[in-house]
């Protein structure tokens, strides 16, 4: 009997393996970096079995993993392109987006910077590097030191839309992996500036600047009273199905848009 049930213990293990899914999941760092992976240890737990490969290396590489095949979900904080979808739908891909959470792009400073508030008009000023010192938009004298994303990035693409209107950056800026480390960067810098997700904003040594009077919040991002408002998505290609269609709907189900507000960004139901 000792033999027999050890036999289907062992049946049942590699039963078990071969029924193992794998959702690899790949872009933005946005998501990537706090919120997917959340949301993946509590789908798991839920989904014995389930084993996630999670790569937040920005937006464009999400949507070109989803384009050739080498991820079942792209993650982004920014549309896709115009060329993007065409070179997928080339591939016979279909870029479908799910709007899974909305966010605030906050620009950071050093917490020992006295600005108090800046205008639309002087973040497009510091960042595109029209103005280069703090004296000229009321801080104390200072070479201004600004960080950005690097250009995979879905934030980089988007801040350029939604606050420099499509202007290249200062040609000194400096050029981050991900929203960790621009936070990181400006909390050691006194003259530092840059911008990251709602869910970044808690980092230790920085201050988050009011646009026009308007702080990012959970009620200036639904109610658009804050200027650099933005959805984030799920790429797939069509309609999910499945496991991916699996995931997609706990994102969106109560207990993962408790998530998405628990990490920090603002819940779309």
């Amino acid at each position: 009997m000792k033999k027999l049930f050890l036999t289907l213990v062992l049946v049942s293990a590699s039963t078990t393996l071969l029924k193992a899914d794998t959702l690899v999941i790949k872009g933005s760092d946005t998501l990537g970096a706090k919120l997917v992976p959340q949301l993946a240890e509590e789908f798991k737990a839920l989904h014995p079995g389930t084993t996630f490969d999670i790569a937040a290396e920005g937006s464009t590489t999400g949507i070109a993993a989803l384009t050739d095949g080498t991820a079942q979900i792209g993650m982004s904080s920014r549309p896709a392109k115009p060329e993007e979808i065409s070179a997928a739908s080339a591939k016979g891909v279909n870029l479908k987006p799910t709007t899974v959470a909305y966010d605030g792009i906050a620009v950071i400073v050093n917490s020992a910077n006295p600005i108090k508030g800046l205008t639309k008009r002087q973040v497009e000023q510091i960042f595109t590097g029209e103005v280069g010192d703090w004296s000229a938009v009321g801080g104390t004298g200072g070479k201004t030191s600004i960080y950005t994303r690097n250009t995979s990035s879905g934030t980089y693409s988007e801040f350029k839309e939604l606050a420099m209107k499509k202007r290249d950056y200062a040609p000194d800026s400096q050029k981050m992996a991900g929203n960790e480390q621009i936070a990181a960067e400006v909390s050691k810098n006194p003259n530092g500036v840059g911008y990251v997700g709602l869910a970044y904003t808690k980092a230790q040594g920085i201050k988050v600047v009011p646009i026009d009077g308007a702080l990012p919040s959970k009620e200036s991002v639904l109610g658009k009273s804050y200027p650099y408002a933005r959805p984030t998505f799920y790429y797939t290609n069509g309609d999910p199905t499945g496991l991916v269609k699996e995931f997609v709907d706990f994102t969106l189900s109560p207990a993962g848009q408790k998530i998405v507000e628990q990490v920090g960004f603002v819940p779309v139901k």
